[in-house]
């Protein structure tokens, strides 16, 4: 099989998800298979306003910010990743050219997790523990269904929820899905497409992206929050299952894919000894 890129189209309402899919169909025109991996937290927000279903976060002891998936919001985003985003990418995919296949994590055993019993959160300054969150981690990927779509010339885009021990449905954090997605194919490249220019050393200038980051360890670089600091949770998570170039790249821009492949955005890499 010839190489494999591996792309997380953000769920940032700045990303522009005709850019991306016309970006991707021209790779997969080129030769090039491309598995197409999405959030979509703009989406679920505006449906979540519009079903009156309450949105709050999670922030852990690290910093790092989730979605507090509640049975509630599990239902909301189901609904807007496979109602709302999949199909907008998968048919934008189709008018630029490329045939793509629309999959959650449940379609064929794609995502399996494990269901987190607990989470930690910060709350007012006191850490408390949150039972009522239907998320897991990523444990398996069904690389055997990609890989048969791959083969057939289609573009797999897929998304959260994934399957649990249990049998039901967990939600996942889509930039982690991507890890294990590039890491089970082998895939030469992970894309993670973002609403700004790469990694910024100062969060306010948008025109401090670093070119490279050396990740070191489980430390994050000072200031890193939110979702930033997902990406780059899941970028250490590709790196170390073999992904040899993983980068994370302004989603906003007119050929987003093809930038960041060029140089554009920030290069992660491991720190060195």
């Amino acid at each position: 099989m010839s190489a494999t890129l591996v792309v997380k189209c953000g769920g940032n309402a700045a990303v522009d998800p005709d850019a991306v899919c016309r970006d991707v169909a021209g790779l997969v025109l080129a030769g090039r298979r491309v598995v197409l991996v999405h959030g979509g937290s703009a989406d679920v927000e505006d449906l979540s306003r519009r079903l009156g279903v309450p949105s709050r976060r999670l922030v852990a002891p690290d910093g790092v910010s989730t979605r507090h998936t509640d049975a509630a919001t599990l239902e909301v985003l189901q609904l807007a990743l496979a109602g709302a985003v999949k199909p907008r990418l998968v048919t934008g995919l189709a008018a630029a050219g490329a045939s793509a296949v629309g999959l959650t994590g449940l379609d064929g055993g794609l995502l399996r997790a494990r269901r987190k019993s607990a989470h930690r959160a910060v709350v007012d300054g006191r850490t408390v523990i949150v039972r009522d969150n239907h998320s897991g981690r990523i444990t398996g990927v069904n690389g055997r269904l990609l890989r048969g779509l791959l083969a057939e010339g289609h573009v797999p885009v897929v998304s959260p929820p994934a399957l649990a021990e249990d049998g039901r449905p967990v939600n996942t954090d889509a930039d982690r899905v991507a890890a294990a997605v590039a890491a089970e194919l082998g895939a030469t490249g992970l894309v993670l497409l973002t609403g700004a220019a790469g990694v910024l050393a100062d969060p306010a200038d948008e025109t401090s992206a670093r070119p490279v980051l050396e990740l070191a360890g489980d430390a994050l670089p000072t200031g890193v929050r939110g979702g930033m600091a997902v990406k780059l949770i899941a970028g250490r998570e590709a790196l170390a299952g073999g992904v040899p170039v993983v980068v994370v790249a302004d989603g906003r821009r007119a050929h987003p894919v093809s930038a960041a492949l060029a140089g554009a955005g920030t290069r992660l890499v491991e720190a060195a000894g």
